[in-house]
């Protein structure tokens, strides 16, 4: 007969195998209706099957499901915990990968599909310890709200952004939170009895993002002509030295915690004064970590023109800007110097995230961790990226980045996020369920 675990980690693979066979995409538009309903609805099934009270609501437009659940604690004077995911994922083309993205499949060891990795095989693992507590009627040591959200992928505007503003009441007494992109394995080398030596990178902080809408305009006409005011060469001209321009760098707290530690692990000394270059020996880790030095603006979108013999009056970008923690002023002017008078730019802002690595939440990641994996350490870091925690965190939530993955020092995780062929270990997914599993019951 199956234990508690393992019926758990079985249920965590299937379902995180579900729950990619929903094409979730994301396109960004404010206006289409939304994906996320029937992997909302299937979330909502797999939590009232085993006893709870599901919260099921479309945030302000059709189709974006949203599903919230409560279990009771023994200490109802303790802040909350809330765990939360995002069911929508961003779009992704089947003829590049090696499976189809909306397939599940199961291959070789791993779970492949869009949002294997971000991040429905991490709502898979919430999900089944989830309803693992519930069947053995645990009771935590605080209340536990566990929270499935649309719209992540384009700013949570109708995902948990829409639940901070309308339904706060879903989420009375929270303190604490984890979410994603956190709480997954690197290996850093081996001991003298070759044994990995590894780490799990917990998120402490995440950058803030800035959304640029970069207009030039000029004078239009045909093609044929002399022109010396066309709009798409100012546009270019301008992003080409946006992509050009770095941004200064910065040593965050938790940047340099994450470096010394791994310099207390490698035995490789870490030098302040040259942070990129302690960067550099991580591998593909450098790509995560380097990014969370400086600034940074990316463009992503160019429209412009309608004719191949007309030259158009008007030309349009998208930049997509990250600001590190304290930055957001200084990287607004600095944008616009660099961009130049002749462009107009018009910016969305969304908050960076931070806090400290310390307490009780800290300490029981931590004993989480290592019991399943003695020997490893825990560290903290910055996400580069964005997620739902910017929202969350209005609500006066202090926010950490953890969902438990030990990976096979080969995979270059970070390059799965968004990527082609993205896939999670099944072990991996397994070993999560008992690391979360353990640190809901003692946290």
């Amino acid at each position: 007969m199956e234990t508690g675990q393992q019926v758990a980690a079985r249920e965590a693979v299937a379902m995180a195998s579900d729950l990619i066979a929903f094409d979730t995409s994301n396109h960004g538009d404010p206006h289409a209706n939304g994906t996320e309903r029937p992997a909302a609805e299937y979330v909502a099934g797999r939590l009232a099957d085993v006893g709870y009270d599901v919260t099921y609501l479309e945030s302000g437009a059709p189709g974006r499901g949203n599903v919230v659940a409560r279990l009771a604690g023994a200490d109802p004077s303790r802040g909350a915990l809330l765990l939360h995911g995002h069911l929508d994922v961003v779009p992704a083309e089947a003829a590049d990968w090696t499976v189809h993205p909306f397939s599940g499949e199961v291959r070789d060891g791993y779970v492949w599909g869009r949002g294997a990795v971000d991040m429905k095989g991490a709502v898979a693992i919430t999900l089944a310890v989830a309803r693992r507590l519930r069947r053995e009627g645990v009771v935590p040591p605080r209340d536990l709200i566990f929270a499935y959200v649309a719209d992540e992928e384009a700013g949570g505007w109708y995902g948990a952004r829409w639940l901070v503003d309308n339904r706060p009441d879903l989420f009375e007494g929270a303190t604490e939170a984890i979410g994603e992109v956190g709480g997954f394995s690197v290996t850093l080398g081996s001991t003298t009895t070759g044994e990995d030596l590894r780490a799990y990178l917990v998120q402490t902080a995440e950058k803030g993002s800035m959304w640029l809408r970069l207009t030039a305009r000029g004078r239009g006409g045909h093609g044929s002509m002399l022109h010396d005011d066309n709009p798409i060469a100012t546009l270019a001209a301008a992003v080409a030295r946006l992509d050009a321009h770095r941004f200064p760098l910065v040593l965050t707290d938790p940047v340099r915690a994450l470096l010394t530690g791994i310099a207390d692990l490698t035995g490789v000394p870490f030098d302040e004064a040259d942070p990129q270059a302690a960067v550099d020996r991580l591998g593909p880790l450098a790509r995560l970590v380097g990014a969370a030095l400086r600034d940074t603006a990316n463009v992503t979108l160019f429209d412009a023109g309608y004719r191949s013999n007309v030259v158009p009056a008007t030309a349009r970008a998208t930049v997509d800007g990250r600001f590190l923690p304290g930055r957001e002023e200084a990287f607004g002017r600095e944008l616009v110097e660099v961009l130049g008078r002749r462009v107009r730019a018009e910016w969305d802002t969304l908050p960076p995230v931070r806090t400290t690595f310390d307490g009780a939440l800290v300490a029981a990641i931590r004993a989480a961790v290592e019991a399943e994996d003695p020997g490893a350490r825990v560290l903290p870091y910055l996400l580069a990226a964005g997620t739902d925690a910017k929202s969350f965190q209005r609500l006066g939530i202090r926010h950490f980045g953890f969902t438990p993955l030990r990976l096979p020092p080969e995979l270059d995780f970070s390059a799965l996020f968004h990527g082609v062929d993205e896939r999670v270990p099944v072990a991996a997914l397994e070993f999560g369920t008992r690391v979360l599993d353990r640190l809901l019951r003692t946290c």
